[in-house]
């Protein structure tokens, strides 16, 4: 009889960390090992999870890669980094103990960057799903990415803020000390006017966001813009609902999720968010992940208890095959050739749009997806495709 065994992301990033007796090495028994490097716990997990489904459905459905006429297995290693700056740099060691010879991740940019020195004294290959500060690759040769960067994104916001709403003054929060929510905060405040806007930070372990609501309230202001966590998203809504805000809530890409939904289902809330991709974008794909978060029922409770396609699930999909796509052209499972063939890689099929590399390491990426939430249905609605004139 064949048995189906159920396991979760988290549970097979913690089986990572813990390592194990008689491993593989990359290339023993034709088994090449990718890293994934996200985060299954703290604030970000939520969106790890998901960024990571995406991958593990690519490698379902895609579990070798031949090269130079031989056929390997792909096996996946994770690492929880735990969305913390403190713990990435040794769920990074972790992957490189592991013999991998790439590593896709993380969401979240600060855990990029805090890991980024270790992946490159390793000589280590990674690949950036949708990490989007500019520090990431900013100044080394071994970071790469397939998403939007943040100064685009930021610009992206602001301008719709000013063009869809007419917006004269903007609210700002941003959680202290993080790369992501800073950044994008100031790409945004940069490009609205930072006298336009008035901002504030909160720390971390931060729950009761209704003293900031109230502030943005007694400013009188337009929008309010708060690139933040799921986890924090999800509390803001809740105040901002209690609160009977009235402002649009804008934020970047890490509010595309169904934790924001389910948050702002049945409120007076208006949210937009910026994204990288619309399901119903590629109908094969979205079926195929579907069915396959269906069958499963850790997988679906790692999606966050439904089936929704969440856009970071589609860019880890495209990072497994555009991983797939440098193991084919490097004509080996070498770190070294991997990192040689990179910069002029392109990947053409992606489902969230072809992918090349400009001489930084960064994606060739001029479009961004914007979303509201149907607050009726629980469902994202497409409203917009922005571009930078």
């Amino acid at each position: 009889m064949k048995k189906t065994i159920l396991i979760s992301i988290s549970a097979l990033l913690l089986l990572a960390l813990l390592g194990g007796c008689g491993e593989q090495k990359a290339t023993d028994g034709n088994v090449i090992k990718i890293g994934i490097f996200e985060p299954a716990s703290g604030d970000n997990g939520a969106g790890g999870k998901q960024e990571a489904l995406g991958i593990y459905y690519a490698n379902f459905e895609t579990p070798t890669v031949e090269i130079d006429g031989v056929t390997y297995t792909i096996k996946l290693v994770g690492a929880d980094n735990q969305s913390s700056t403190e713990k990435a740099p040794s769920a990074a060691q972790a992957l490189i103990a592991e013999d991998c010879v790439l590593v896709l991740g993380s969401y979240g940019s600060g855990v990029s960057i805090a890991a980024s020195d270790v992946f490159a004294d390793a000589g280590m290959p990674v690949i950036g799903v949708t990490c989007t500060n500019p520090a990431v690759t900013l100044g080394n040769s071994h970071y790469f990415r397939i998403c939007f960067l943040d100064p685009f994104q930021g610009t992206v916001l602001a301008n719709f803020a000013a063009e869809e709403f007419g917006a004269k003054k903007a609210y700002v929060l941003a959680k202290q000390g993080d790369d992501y929510s800073v950044g994008l905060s100031n790409y945004f405040m940069e490009k609205f006017g930072k006298d336009a806007c008035f901002y504030e930070t909160f720390p971390e372990g931060t729950s009761d966001f209704s003293s900031y609501i109230s502030s943005a309230k007694a400013h009188g202001v337009d929008v309010f813009f708060s690139p933040v966590s799921t986890e924090a998203a999800a509390l803001i809504i809740d105040q901002a609902a209690t609160q009977g805000l009235d402002a649009p809530i804008l934020a970047g890409d890490t509010w595309d999720s169904n934790v924001i939904l389910n948050a702002a289902k049945d409120t007076s809330v208006k949210v937009f968010v910026t994204t990288f991709y619309q399901e119903g974008g590629a109908p094969k794909f979205d079926d195929g992940i579907r069915n396959w978060l269906n069958s499963n029922p850790n997988q679906k409770a790692d999606n966050g208890g439904d089936d929704k396609i969440a856009a970071v699930s589609a860019m880890g999909y495209d990072a497994y095959y555009l991983a797939l796509a440098a193991l084919t052209k490097a004509g080996s499972p070498d770190r070294a050739a991997i990192m040689d063939i990179l910069p002029g890689l392109v990947y053409s099929d992606g489902v969230s749009g072809p992918i090349s590399f400009d001489q930084n390491g960064d994606a060739v990426r001029d479009t961004a997806y914007i979303k509201v939430c149907d607050t009726q249905s629980g469902e994202w609605e497409f409203y917009a495709l922005s571009t930078i004139k």
